[in-house]
């Protein structure tokens, strides 16, 4: 004879004096998560009393919900508009610059650009500082190999066009040579044209890991192929190549790269502050919630890696991942119940490990100090963004972040139960060696019960 025994932090229902399984029962027990290490913590913050705790104090590769965090301390510090750049007048014909971080500059998103407004009506020459660099393109614990895809764009300090390039690749018939032209002009003198490989399967863009030489490949089928690719940012340096293709007079001061033994050696807190120049002023570029929203919604890992960084300097004076997250952790997050191993601020890093007590702590206090309202305007519900086939019966209910890496899946936000309680949960699915798909309908099903039933 064998013996179920389901265990819960909420006793289920009884039936002629039998303990029927809870909702969170059924979702350990279904096939999608055998084998997974599982937390979940679904909190009332109300009452204050969990509603269920399955190894909510352990620790797990968070993924995309790493982005909770940065967009905490992007609400925190980034003010009501990001900072877009920082310059200073020098003498008559100078204006030097500082980069802040901001991913917004002609990114395809934003249809206005008053830092290209300000440099275009500016008719002097430019020299830009990027000293306060001190961080690597790609970030620690990253898939190397992923470098030329597009949700592994690089981080610099001063991004332009999100830091990667779009191609059009037109093939006149079947089995000619392709003609690859690029939608920038400015990029045109860092990309090489390619020619068709009747060896590939499909049709492939790629790029060389250290340089920006591109490189096309495919069957051939007298097709139009459009890709968006990552380019090499060399710190400030392919900023400045295009922008002086643009015809920009603009030029780099000394000392600009850093090296990984150098990184660490810090600016002094104020840029500048023994320099000549006696005011330093700030372009504002975008409202801050119109760069959240999107790396909310669309879990934009570009966007969240400088929104950390973008307040690494505000909070700072430089920017450098592994010094804003200590200091955070030990001042705005010192409350944690668990303290997280946080290394960057997308989620690709496999090194990141959260608690799901950690995931509620964090959106009760996103909820406290910023207020629901916002919090529903930048997190996606039911049916938009990465919820977009997901919880669209409760839409307007559910305000989560979605998470995914290979193996790995993850769901933490706010329920708005069908008696009107708010809930805070947070679900944390490792090694999963199922679909991603059907974890995620696990999960569906256990967050579907908790709202009918609360």
């Amino acid at each position: 004879m064998f013996a179920i025994v389901f265990c819960a932090c909420t006793p289920g229902k009884k039936v002629s004096g039998i303990a029927m399984p809870t909702s969170m029962d059924i979702l350990l027990a279904d096939t999608a998560l055998t084998g997974t290490h599982t937390g979940i913590y679904v909190y009332n913050p109300t009452t204050q009393k969990a509603l269920y705790s399955h190894q909510s104090d352990k620790f797990f590769v968070p993924a995309s919900n790493t982005k909770l965090f940065s967009c905490y301390a992007g609400m925190k510090y980034l003010g009501d508009s990001l900072t877009g750049l920082k310059y200073a007048m020098i003498g008559d014909t100078l204006v030097q610059l500082q980069p802040t971080g901001d991913p917004t500059f002609f990114h395809d998103d934003y249809k206005t650009n008053p830092v290209f407004n300000f440099l275009k009506n500016i008719k002097r020459r430019f020299s830009i500082d990027a000293s306060n660099w001190k961080e690597e393109a790609l970030g620690s614990g990253w898939a190397w190999n992923d470098y030329d895809e597009l949700y592994m764009a690089e981080r610099s300090p001063m991004p332009i066009l999100g830091n990667a390039t779009t191609f059009i690749a037109t093939e006149s018939k079947p089995g000619a040579e392709y003609s690859a032209t690029i939608q920038t002009d400015a990029l045109l003198n860092i990309t090489s044209r390619s020619f068709m490989d009747s060896t590939k399967t499909k049709v492939q863009f790629k790029r060389d890991f250290s340089s920006n030489h591109f490189s096309l490949s495919g069957p051939g089928k007298g097709s139009t192929v459009k890709a968006s690719i990552p380019f090499v940012t060399n710190g400030i340096e392919s900023t400045v190549q295009i922008l002086k293709a643009g015809l920009f007079n603009i030029e780099i001061q000394p000392k600009t790269n850093q090296t990984s033994a150098d990184k660490h050696q810090h600016p002094d807190t104020t840029f500048n502050r023994n320099s000549a120049h006696s005011t330093w002023f700030s372009i504002h570029s975008q409202p801050t919630d119109s760069l959240l929203k999107p790396m909310m919604h669309y879990s934009d890992n570009f966007f969240a890696e400088q929104t950390l960084l973008m307040v690494s300097n505000e909070k700072l004076g430089y920017m450098n991942d592994g010094d804003i997250i200590d200091t955070l952790l030990k001042t705005d997050l010192k409350d944690l119940p668990q303290k997280p191993v946080w290394v960057d601020g997308s989620g690709l890093s496999r090194y990141n490990l959260f608690t799901p007590e950690d995931f509620v702590k964090l959106l009760e206090k996103m909820k406290d100090e910023f207020g629901i309202d916002r919090m529903k305007n930048i997190l996606p519900t039911g049916g938009e963004g990465t919820l977009s086939s997901l919880y669209k019966t409760i839409t307007g209910n559910i305000f989560a972040k979605t998470g995914t890496l290979s193996g790995q899946v993850a769901l933490s936000g706010y329920l708005f139960a069908k008696s009107s309680n708010m809930l805070i949960f947070s679900i944390l699915v490792n090694n999963h060696t199922n679909t991603a798909t059907n974890v995620r309908k696990a999960i569906e099903k256990f967050v579907l019960d908790l709202w009918e039933r609360n």
